[in-house]
Order: structure tokens, then sequence, then C-alpha cells
């Protein structure tokens, strides 16, 4: 992980403060081939665990996608959709044979066949407890809306489960300054209370490319 001390609210420090060469070093990851590979729909289904897994969760229509797609720089890599629930699988994408980047089913739609949450619940909770490969999830937040009940359940089974953490939040080009502050204020608070979370927020927004750039040193500072 980047070496930065944390600072702010209980320990706890919002993104920025990363030098020029950890910006290009994140570049130079994200810059390199990146291709979809697999998807487990069961956890038998799941690809060997050969590369560090990085994992994306987040309610339904978080813009998961979205930032996969602008992390890598690649527009039609993960599809995107207005449709909540479109993400069924656990979808398996290979950087440049360095580090796989994992799309998970999106929580929280309760518009979904109880039968088909109830599967995607115990696929992600399977996932989360054995894969050795994973190294980090990241949990997007939709700025608009902040922390949902079923965004915190998923804390608690991270924090159960040993699984680090991130907050992302998304769409950011859609609240203003000061609510966004105001979210800030309230994140970092919740989070730390959780402790598998890592102690770095990153606000992001696909469509204008902010914090693209820190969340690409992040993680590759995770190498």
């Amino acid at each position: 992980m980047a070496d930065h001390a944390p600072h702010g609210r209980q320990g706890f420090e919002l993104e920025g403060g990363f030098s020029p060469e950890a910006i290009e070093a994140g570049r130079l990851l994200f810059a390199r081939p990146c291709r979809f590979a697999w998807a487990a729909t069961a956890i038998g289904d799941l690809p060997p665990p050969d590369l560090p897994e990085l994992a994306f969760a987040g309610r339904s229509n978080v813009g998961k996608s979205s930032l996969l797609n602008a992390l890598t720089g690649q527009d039609g890599l993960a599809r995107t959709s207005h449709t909540p629930g479109r993400t069924q699988a656990l979808n398996f994408f290979r950087l440049d044979e360095r580090l796989a980047l994992v799309d998970m089913p999106g929580h929280g739609y309760a518009q979904a066949p109880k039968d088909l949450v109830k599967r995607w619940k115990g696929l992600i909770a399977n996932y989360l407890r054995g894969r050795v490969a994973l190294k980090r999830l990241l949990l997007l937040i939709d700025a608009r809306h902040g922390t949902k009940d079923s965004d915190r359940a998923l804390m608690t089974l991270l924090d159960q489960t040993a699984v680090p953490f991130q907050i992302v939040l998304t769409k950011i080009d859609k609240v203003g300054v000061k609510a966004l502050a105001a979210l800030r204020e309230k994140m970092l608070a919740e989070l730390a209370r959780h402790p598998a979370a890592f102690p770095r927020l990153h606000a992001t927004s696909a469509h204008k490319g902010t914090g693209i750039a820190d969340l690409r040193a992040e993680l590759a500072g995770l190498l």
C-alpha cells in the first residue's frame, strides 16, 4: 500500500498527497492491457487464485462498472447499465497478468427475485471468507445517498472475515461541495468503528475523471 501516514479524524484521512512518482506508477499500471477473463455464478466456478485480486462492491447502480472502465481507460471493458441488478456474477478482469479486478454483484437491490438475491449473498459471503488472493475490497458509495443498511452489513461481514476494505465515493460530480464535505466527515467517523477499514477515503467521478489518478496510485501501491 502507499506509504502515507494517516491523519485527520480518528486516524483516518482523505485522498491526496500522492507523489508524482506514485501517480505515474498508477498510470503505467492501468495503461497495461486489461481483458475480461472469467464469470463465476457459484463458488465452485471461481478461477485459480493466481493473481492478487481487488474486488469492487457496492449497491446496485452505484457505478462499479463505470469506475472499472475509468481506471483502465477502456470504455467497454465492463458493461454499464441503468438497470439495477445487471451484474449477476463475480466478473474477473486480468490486468496484464499482474492483477485481477473483480466486479461483484450489486447489493441492496430489493426488486430482484428473492432466490437470486439469496444466491448472490451466498456467493459473495463464500468468496470473502475463503479467497486467499483477495488483497482489498473497494466498497463504492454513491455520494448522493451515503451509506445504507446493506453497505453496513457488508462492512460488518468484512470485519468478521478480516478482509481489508476501502471506501470509494462515486458520482461526486452530482453533489455540491458542502454536501460532499459533510458526507466525508460522516463517512470517516463511521469507518473508524470498523477494524477492517483502510484509513483512506477516495472521492471519484468516473464521468469527469476526478480522483481516478489518486485511486490508481493507491492500487498500484498494493503491488
